[in-house]
């Protein structure tokens, strides 16, 4: 079975009764988390839901904030009557986009990195019309306020995707009067933990692999500007 018809089914299984919200807690309960299949259904889930949740940030759903979700996760045409059930369940549902995340959380607990994967992809849909509504910021700041992720971390990751932060520093996560070695070593450390294989290890669907490919692409043009201004 897909991932798509996999994740269709479990939430088939637990909307009964209009319970969409109960989503994360059952799978939380039934997937083996080192199964890598699992983990990126739940990933994948996640992602798609707080997706739903963010359209309607701004109080209107218009059908080209989901076409931006489809293409971003790039859903196979075949698939999308799976992925769109889920969207429109976690849309529909009186649980707001803050339980939601906190059901999340609590089930990456151990794996604070894949939270900021899943923040990383949500800004990469939020950026999919090339503009940022201040609803969806303070939507995904919220979450990541929720995910313990600090004011640094948000903007490193959003950093990646708004073409007008100029501060290469930024997407590194270094101070910009750090030494070469220390610019250095943050670079290393940024392409080592956002490399495609570490990110599909923690969770990224093949189908999201062109995400990991963009973010590294922001990495090291980040690097390469810096090695220039410092003549390494």
């Amino acid at each position: 079975m897909s991932i798509w018809g996999k994740i269709a089914g479990v939430a088939a299984g637990y909307a009964i009764g209009g319970v969409p919200g109960a989503l994360f807690g059952a799978l939380a309960g039934h997937f083996v988390l080192d199964r890598i299949n699992d983990r990126q259904v739940i990933f994948t889930i996640a992602l798609i839901s707080l997706a739903a949740k963010m359209t309607r940030a701004d109080g209107i759903v218009s059908p080209i904030e989901v076409q931006a979700v489809q293409s971003v996760l790039r859903v196979p045409e075949t698939e999308r009557a799976n992925m769109l059930r889920v969207f429109r369940l976690a849309q529909e549902d009186v649980a707001g986009f803050d339980t939601y995340a906190r059901q999340i959380r609590d089930i990456y607990t151990d794996s604070p990195q894949v939270l900021e994967d899943v923040l990383d992809v949500l800004f990469f849909i939020a950026y999919a019309d090339a503009n940022l509504h201040p609803a969806e910021e303070e939507f995904l700041r919220i979450v990541a306020d929720i995910f313990g992720i600090d004011e640094s971390g948000v903007r490193r990751v959003q950093a990646r995707h708004d073409g007008s932060v100029q501060d290469p520093y930024v997407v590194l996560d270094v101070a910009r009067g750090s030494s070469d070695s220390a610019v250095r070593a943050a670079w290393l450390t940024a392409v080592r933990e956002n490399h495609p294989d570490q990110l599909q290890a923690r969770g990224l669907p093949p189908e999201m692999m062109h995400i990991a490919t963009a973010r590294m692409a922001a990495i090291n043009d980040a690097w390469e500007t810096v090695r220039k201004e410092r003549g390494l």
